[in-house]
């Protein structure tokens, strides 16, 4: 396994199980598996209506929480009452402490949530804080306001869209860039374009392995995420190669900035208005 360092000296996982699409009658042990086959790292949210699954896959794994690394995330409605929010999902995933807590829209009062945060970083609630889903512009507003800095950004990222503009100021932030949709969301033009194939059959590794390599290379922390055992185990079978220079400059040619998931103001608006019962889940 490789590792990001953030500014604090706290060493988070390059690449961590992403829960956000699994659903909780598989969550439990997905997330189980990973941790036992080697996983270190795992993505959470409420909004992702998984939790208790999630965090019955935790214990079950036999793994003590202090090799973990686990992100909390509270949803836009729920930033007026940040420390209740973190204190559900906590209780909900059967922890005491995230390694790292993320605002997770740029929507509502999320200014007043990373005051909140700030408060629970100092109790030892949290390792870090972040930020999901936030512009180049957004971020800088944190930088110049707050004490406590971000220490990493997760945003859309795939071969199609690396975000190069947006990775080169979080560098030179000392902040970490996090990739969902790291494959494209499942598009399979991405995953058959030639030169995947063409690199895959070189390395002896799978497509999807090669995406996942290449996220790694451009300094993207990664989250793949996955109910099935047997694409769990591979997804973390990316740490036994390198792809070349020549090989990452073939890739690069494939980026238009195109990004799957525009966020609207209406759609935000919506998030904002969206309070469903956080604990009616499996």
């Amino acid at each position: 396994m490789e590792y990001f360092t953030f500014r604090n000296g706290l060493r988070m996982p390059a690449l961590g199980l992403g829960t956000s699409n699994i659903k909780p009658e598989l969550a439990e042990d997905a997330v189980c598996e990973a941790i036992r086959c080697g996983y270190r790292h795992i993505d959470t949210a409420s909004s992702y209506l998984n939790e208790k699954a999630v965090g019955r896959g935790i214990a079950k794994s036999g793994i003590s929480r202090e090799k973990l690394f686990i992100t909390v995330k509270v949803w836009p409605s729920d930033y007026t009452r940040a420390e209740q929010a973190v204190e559900g999902s906590f209780r909900r995933l059967g922890i005491d402490y995230a390694d790292i807590l993320l605002v997770h829209h740029p929507v509502g009062d999320y200014f007043g949530c990373w005051q909140t945060f700030e408060e629970l970083l100092k109790k030892g609630k949290t390792k870090a804080l972040g930020l999901s889903n936030f512009s180049m512009e957004q971020i800088q507003e944190f930088i110049d306001r707050f004490e406590v800095k971000p220490s990493l950004v997760t945003v859309e990222s795939h071969p199609y869209a690396s975000q190069k503009k947006l990775r080169q100021f979080l560098n030179d932030n000392g902040i970490v860039m996090e990739a969902w949709y790291p494959l494209g969301h499942g598009d399979k033009k991405l995953t058959e374009e030639p030169v995947f194939r063409k690199l895959a059959e070189k390395y002896g590794k799978s497509v999807v392995q090669i995406i996942l390599r290449w996220h790694i290379q451009i300094g993207n922390s990664v989250l793949p995420g996955s109910g099935n055992p047997e694409h769990i185990r591979q997804n973390l079978d990316i740490f036994d190669f390198s792809l070349s220079s020549e090989d990452m400059a073939e890739i690069a040619e494939l980026d238009t900035e195109t990004l799957y998931k525009v966020f609207t103001d209406e759609m935000r608006q919506r998030y904002l208005r969206w309070e469903p019962d956080w604990d009616d889940q499996l």
